[in-house]
């Protein structure tokens, strides 16, 4: 059953438009995992294996899936907390639903966990060459602090690099105890 959560508007002024009422977010569970690696093999050339998404799963990773009530699933994210920090492994909309404001719901909903289980920051890797991602990560106030050299598969034998970026949650007493600063 899908129950809504609340989840934070975009402190830059809301939502874009039909984007406020997409859908909930709830917790990914095994059973969901059809739907979403259907969604994993459309978004990325290199996607992640049942199993990364099992032993996520199995490990207690915060991992939650957005969707309407009746109709496709619209993204996903797992995270893997850790000791003062959130470390996000996997954020994904789905292709065509991409451009609409959806990683930003994710990432607010992200923060906000952060925040709920005391992390003060959040990290991930992207690859190099997402300049996208890049972008809606910066704009969210991460900063690019470290590179990793041949982190990701990249087509052939090659290896591609990944930026690291990083970046310090309000707390909640910054962000009027509401959510965290976008």
């Amino acid at each position: 059953m899908t129950v809504p959560i609340p989840v934070p508007l975009r402190a830059r002024g809301g939502w874009p438009a039909g984007t406020a009422d997409v859908g909930a977010l709830r917790p990914m569970a095994t059973t969901d995992l059809d739907r979403v690696l259907a969604v994993e093999m459309q978004a990325y050339s290199f996607p992640w294996s049942r199993g990364n998404f099992v032993d996520s799963l199995a490990a207690g990773y915060v991992a939650e899936l957005l969707e309407p009530a009746h109709g496709p699933l619209l993204g996903y994210y797992l995270a893997l907390p850790g000791v003062g920090e959130m470390h996000l492994l996997n954020l994904t909309v789905a292709p065509e639903f991409q451009g609409r404001g959806l990683a930003h719901r994710l990432m607010d909903r992200l923060e906000a966990r952060a925040q709920e289980l005391g992390l003060p920051s959040l990290w991930l890797e992207v690859r190099a060459s997402n300049v996208r991602a890049r972008e809606l990560y910066r704009c969210r106030g991460f900063a690019e602090v470290g590179l990793r050299r041949g982190y990701y598969p990249a087509p052939g034998s090659k290896r591609e690099d990944a930026v690291v970026m990083s970046r310090t949650l309000s707390s909640n007493a910054d962000a009027g105890g509401a959510h965290a600063a976008g």
